[in-house]
C-alpha cells in the first residue's frame, strides 16, 4: 500500500456539519449584537482552532467579549450537533480502509471533548489509531498535528495521506510535507483548494472512496 496511514479531518470531511457550524457562528454574533459574518466568511474559518476561528469570523470582536462569544457559539452548536450525521458512505469507506490494513487517524479543529462526543455518537472511535485536536496542540494550518501523529504511529512523510475540505487542512499538509486530497463537498470550494496542489480533488464520498481504493 502507498499510504499506511490516512488522516482525516472531521467536520466537512467525515461529518456533514458545515451548515450547523456556520449558523452557530452567525447566531452567536447576533446574540451579542456583533456584526454577523456572511456565510462565506463564517464557513471559511471552519477547521481552525476555536479562538482563531471566531476571531476570523468577527475580527472586530473586543477581547473582553471573547468568552461570551465562545459560550454563545458553543450553546448554538450543541443545540445542533446531535442532529448532524456522517456523509453517506463514510462509515463503509472507513471500515474498508481499516480492513485493508491501513491505520486511520483524525486531525481536527474540534476540542478533545467535542471529538470524543462525536466518536460516541457515531461509534467510529474504535476505527482510529490516533487523533489530534486543536486544544491539545497547535491548531491548523500549523503542521504540529500531523508531525505528532507521524511520531506517535512511527510513519514517514511519504507514508501519510491527509484528507480534508479546507485550505487549513491542505496548508497543514503542505507544511508537514505530506500528500493531501481535497474534498469539495465541505466548507471550501474545489477551486479555492486547488491552489494548494493536492494530489487529487474529489466532489463526493463515493469519488473519494473510489480514488482511495485505486491509488492509496
Amino acid at each position: 500500500m502507498r499510504y499506511p496511514l490516512i488522516v482525516f479531518d472531521w467536520d466537512g470531511t467525515l461529518m456533514d456539519s458545515t451548515v450547523g457550524i456556520t449558523i452557530a457562528i452567525q447566531e452567536a454574533a447576533r446574540d451579542l449584537g456583533l456584526p454577523v459574518p456572511d456565510r462565506e466568511r463564517a464557513s471559511h474559518v471552519i477547521g481552525m482552532g476555536l479562538q482563531d476561528a471566531l476571531h476570523g469570523a468577527v475580527p472586530d470582536l473586543p477581547p473582553d467579549r471573547y468568552p461570551a462569544y465562545v459560550e454563545a457559539y458553543r450553546r448554538h452548536f450543541r443545540a445542533r450537533q446531535d442532529a448532524m450525521e456522517l456523509f453517506p458512505g463514510v462509515r463503509e469507506m472507513l471500515e474498508e480502509l481499516k480492513a485493508s490494513g491501513r491505520r486511520l487517524a483524525v486531525a481536527t479543529g474540534k476540542s478533545r471533548r467535542g471529538l470524543e462526543h462525536q466518536f460516541e455518537l457515531t461509534g467510529l472511535g474504535e476505527l482510529f489509531a490516533a487523533s489530534r485536536c486543536a486544544d491539545e496542540t497547535k491548531p491548523k494550518p500549523h503542521p504540529a498535528m500531523l508531525l505528532e501523529l507521524m511520531d506517535e504511529l512511527a510513519v514517514q512523510r511519504h507514508e501519510l495521506l491527509m484528507i480534508g475540505d479546507t485550505s487549513h487542512d491542505l496548508g497543514m499538509a503542505q507544511s508537514a510535507g505530506v500528500d493531501a486530497i481535497a474534498v469539495g463537498y465541505g466548507a471550501h470550494t474545489i477551486e479555492s483548494l486547488s491552489a494548494w496542489n493536492p494530489r487529487a480533488s474529489v466532489s463526493s464520498v463515493a469519488e473519494l472512496r473510489s480514488w482511495l481504493a485505486k491509488n492509496a
